[in-house]
């Protein structure tokens, strides 16, 4: 069972009933076998797309809370790799929370990502050659 890599918009069309993936999200949450993992800015990237919705805040951090993710804290070297990495794809350009988890993926060998941006993640790779394995 791989870990996975959990993005923001993802993770907020779990939580989001009303968001138009929130269905296919769950679905395919559902089939993870794997832990969760994801990064610090990826939840206060999630934190503050859900501040709008009823009990938003609490139910994110249940996630964290119950572990179903876990919460990788970056080293400075895994830092200095995604502010490098946001620099090498600023014609996407890439965000801070994205660098985060790619450079998680390098870190801990992980190259599958729950995310809804295929645009981003389709063209990433880890350590430059690697794909990724889009989920869902």
């Amino acid at each position: 069972m791989a870990d996975v890599l959990l993005d923001t918009g993802a993770w907020f069309a779990i939580l989001d009933a009303d968001d138009r993936d929130h269905s296919r999200c769950v679905g395919a949450l559902r089939e993870v076998a794997g832990r969760l993992v994801s990064s610090e800015a990826v939840l206060t990237e999630t934190m503050w797309l859900v501040a709008g919705l009823r009990n938003g805040p609490r139910r994110c951090g249940d996630f964290v809370r119950r572990g179903i993710v876990s919460l990788i804290p970056m080293s400075g070297e895994s830092l200095a790799r995604a502010v490098g990495l946001m620099a090498q794809h600023r014609s996407l350009p890439m965000d801070f929370a994205d660098a985060t988890l790619v450079s998680l993926g390098e870190d801990l060998g992980v190259d599958r990502v729950f995310t809804l941006d295929r645009r981003g993640f389709h063209v990433y790779r880890l350590h430059g050659r690697r794909p990724f394995q889009v989920i869902p």
